[in-house]
């Protein structure tokens, strides 16, 4: 049987998309080390998600951007991003696997796993590959926005994210449906 493990990452953040990762792992190769992204460190994570895409049978990253966020709302950006990752997916899956309580409209057979990301495998590898690319990506809006200090916050609302919205305003990454986002959009406009 061919099973799918999805989760994604990055729905709590102020800024940048949300990413969704589909894994499915192989039988014959074992990947130690394996356990929610959000336990691990990032070096931990980084060497994680190389042996994750060298041993497993497929694997995929989708997102959806701060504007599709805004548009459908976080829940509807992550399902569409998950749904995504599956599709994109060289294997089609006999059982899909999702993290938490809400899934996507499937034509598969799925499941979801309240705490998957903390009891099954093919979930652990999908948050890993799905937290290393969306850090990766923020780390990227750092050079473009170095003022805000994404590098070290990856968009989530730290108190210095906060300053950085209040003295510079909001960037294109930024979710404009999100407060305190959305008071400074709108006190802009």
């Amino acid at each position: 049987m061919i099973v799918a493990g999805v989760d994604e990452a990055g729905r709590g953040p102020l800024a940048g998309p949300v990413f969704a990762a589909a894994v499915i792992l192989s039988d014959d190769k074992e990947i130690f080390g394996l356990n929610d992204s959000k336990k691990l460190s990032s070096k931990k994570r980084e060497i994680l998600a190389d042996k994750i895409k060298r041993n497993c049978l497929a694997w995929s990253i989708s997102q959806c951007s701060a504007e599709e966020i805004d548009k459908l709302n976080i829940l509807n950006a992550s399902l569409l991003a998950m749904k995504r990752s599956i599709e994109d997916l060289i294997l089609t899956p006999d059982l899909v696997l999702i993290d938490g309580i809400h899934a996507p409209n499937l034509d598969l057979n799925y499941q979801t796993v309240i705490k998957g990301d903390e009891s099954e495998k093919s979930i652990m590898a999908a948050s890993i590959l799905a937290k290393t690319a969306r850090d990766n990506f923020m780390l990227k809006v750092d050079k473009r926005f170095p003022e805000y200090g994404f590098k070290n916050h990856k968009g989530y609302p730290t108190k210095k994210h906060l300053e950085a919205l209040k003295s510079y305003g909001i960037t294109v990454e930024h979710r404009k449906s999100f407060k305190p986002v959305k008071k400074i959009y709108e006190s802009s406009k």
